[in-house]
C-alpha cells in the first residue's frame, strides 16, 4: 500500500526582538553562512535581511530586522523601528528573540506586539552559554509560558550554534504547505552591491568608537565584475567634518584598516578578487534628512 509523501512547507519568518539581542548571529547560524553583518553594538542592523534556507521538506525565508527600540529622535530611528515593525507583519511564523532569561518591559512590549496579529511565535532565549546555573532556564520558562501563548521556547546560544537546529526543524514544521518560492541555491534576495556596503558598515561598527558609527553610512558608487576581479567604489558618508578625520585617521591608517578588512570580507563572501577603494564625505545631519536616506538605501 502506498503512502503519502509529506507535504512541502514554505513561509516566511521574522525574527523579531529588542537591539543586541542576537538576532543577526541567529540568522547566520540558520542558514549556515555570513550574510547578515555582526558587531557587539545595539542598532547594528539597519535593514530587513532576507536569508533563504533551501531543505527537503520546506523552504524558509528568514527575516532579520533592526531591533525595535524607543530611541526614535532622528528620521532613521523612526525608519528602523517602522522595519521592524513591518516585518512581522508579513511574516507566516515569528520568533521573539531575547537575551538570556530576562524579561522586561520591552520584551513585555514586544510580545504584546507580536501576539495582537494572531500568528505563531516561537521564543528564542539566546547567549544560554552566560548562564552559569542551567536550572534557571526551566523555571524562567514555566513562569514565561503561564502568562504568554508561545508556540514553543527554545534555549540557544546562536555564536555557537547550540540549539539552532532544533528550532530550525520547529521553524519548518509550523510553516503553512507550499511550493517553492526561490531557486534551491538562493540564500538571499539582496545584491553584491547592497551586501558590500554593509561590510564596509560592519568595519566602521567594529574599528571606531561608540557613537562615531551610527553618524555613517556607506553608499556604492561603482560596482564593476571584470574577468577575474570585482571592483568596487565606496562612499563612507559622516555627519560632520570632524568626523572625516576620524574615519580616515592619522596618514590615512585608520581608512586602509576599515578597507583591508572589509575587502577580506566580501572576498569570502563572494568567492572572489575584489579591489575595493573607500572615500570619506560630510552631509550634515544625513541620519535626519528623508532625502539623504533614500539616497542612502534606507527607504523607498
Amino acid at each position: 500500500m502506498a503512502t503519502e509523501s509529506p507535504s512541502h512547507r514554505f513561509g516566511t519568518v521574522a525574527l523579531v526582538g529588542q537591539p543586541n539581542v542576537g538576532k543577526s548571529t541567529l540568522l547566520n547560524a540558520l542558514l549556515g553562512l555570513r550574510l547578515s553583518i555582526v558587531t557587539p553594538k545595539p542598532q547594528t542592523t539597519r535593514h530587513r535581511i532576507l536569508g533563504i534556507v533551501t531543505r527537503p521538506d520546506a523552504q524558509i525565508a528568514l527575516l532579520d530586522t533592526p531591533g525595535l527600540h524607543r530611541q526614535t529622535r532622528r528620521a532613521l530611528n523612526h525608519q528602523l523601528n517602522r522595519v521592524a515593525r513591518q516585518a512581522p507583519e508579513d511574516a507566516d511564523l515569528l520568533v521573539h528573540v531575547i537575551d538570556g532569561p530576562k524579561w522586561g518591559d520591552e520584551d513585555e512590549g514586544i510580545w504584546k506586539l507580536l501576539s495582537a496579529l494572531g500568528k505563531p511565535v516561537l521564543l528564542a532565549v539566546n547567549k544560554v552559554d552566560k548562564l552559569t546555573d542551567k536550572t534557571r532556564l526551566l523555571a524562567f520558562a514555566a513562569q514565561v509560558t503561564r502568562e504568554h501563548a508561545y508556540a514553543g521556547v527554545h534555549f540557544l546560544c546562536a555564536r555557537r550554534g547550540d540549539g539552532v537546529a532544533m528550532l530550525l526543524d520547529e521553524i519548518a514544521q509550523l510553516l503553512p504547505e507550499g511550493e517553492a518560492a526561490y531557486a534551491e541555491d538562493e540564500f538571499t534576495d539582496r545584491s553584491e552591491r547592497f551586501l558590500a556596503a554593509e561590510l564596509v558598515r560592519e568595519q566602521l561598527m567594529l574599528l571606531l568608537g561608540d557613537e562615531l558609527p551610527y553618524a555613517t553610512a556607506v553608499e556604492i558608487e561603482g560596482f564593476e565584475d571584470a574577468a577575474r576581479i570585482t571592483r568596487i567604489g565606496a562612499v563612507i558618508w559622516v555627519e560632520r567634518e570632524g568626523q572625516k578625520g576620524i574615519v580616515i585617521g592619522a596618514g590615512g591608517g585608520q581608512l586602509k584598516k576599515i578597507g583591508s578588512a572589509a575587502r577580506r570580507a566580501m572576498e569570502r563572501l563572494f568567492e572572489r578578487r575584489v579591489h575595493l577603494e573607500l572615500w570619506v564625505r560630510v552631509r550634515e545631519s544625513w541620519s535626519d534628512d528623508a532625502a539623504a536616506l533614500k539616497q542612502f538605501g534606507y527607504t523607498d
